[in-house]
């Protein structure tokens, strides 16, 4: 049996796992789908402090108080910036980490330090029409390739996201290289796919990464859930 971490993205929640959650739990795993702090079922404690350290925390407590080893911390987009940021303060508890379409910061850089200007300040005057001056309104399904099946689920469930969670400059002591497995995992099917088509193509020659394609929507984990959850028991050997 293998442990699971699953961390969700911007605007989702632990919600966003329940197909791949059920079928590893049906081999047998142990598996937890935090919701970060601001999101979800959580949602009701949204406010203008909540940062990227917020959501590394949610998921470093996650560990600490479930009193987790040797687990698999997968983060899916934005929940990139959130394991990293995890595995630099506990190393030593993750056996793999799985990226799932997802952004892989170094020391001092920032979500947006990997988008395009113009999308990035098109966040920011979202934020200051529709958020409050600090949230970011959801980006629909439909612009991420979601399947037609559950995009109106993913619409009605994604919240405001922190446009701070975004431009907050990661800092890392490089801890989270003592971390030995790590997988890649691209969707190839989307609009929006370019950005992380660079990041996977960054890590391909890299030796330490296993890069894998899937002919997906961004949301992997809803698209293909079976190929997923068979990605993530992989990358548990």
């Amino acid at each position: 049996m293998s442990t699971f971490v699953l961390v969700h993205g911007a605007w989702h929640g632990g919600w966003c796992y329940k197909p791949v959650a059920r079928l590893l739990r049906e081999a047998g795993h142990q598996v937890y789908t935090p919701t970060l702090t601001g999101l979800g079922q959580r949602s009701h404690l949204m406010g203008p402090t909540i940062n990227l350290d917020t959501h590394v925390q949610d998921i470093v407590n996650v560990i600490r108080w479930e009193e987790l080893s040797d687990i698999v911390l997968a983060g899916h987009s934005y929940g990139g910036m959130v394991i990293t940021g995890v595995a630099d303060q506990l190393p030593d508890k993750i056996r793999s980490l799985v990226y799932l379409d997802a952004f892989v910061p170094a020391t001092g850089q920032a979500l947006t330090d990997f988008l395009p200007p113009e999308l990035h300040a098109g966040m920011r005057d979202d934020a200051r029409q529709n958020g409050d001056g600090y949230l970011m309104t959801p980006i629909p399904a439909e612009a991420f390739g979601v399947n037609q099946q559950d995009a109106a689920w993913v619409d009605q469930m994604c919240v405001r996201h922190p446009l701070v969670c975004f431009e907050q400059k990661i800092s890392l002591t490089g801890a989270y290289a003592r971390v030995s497995k790590h997988t890649y995992v691209l969707a190839t099917d989307y609009p929006l796919k370019g950005i992380f088509a660079t990041i996977a193509d960054r890590l391909r020659p890299d030796q330490k990464w296993n890069v894998v394609d899937l002919p997906c929507g961004h949301d992997v984990m809803l698209d293909m859930p079976k190929e997923t959850a068979d990605i993530l028991i992989a990358a548990s050997a």
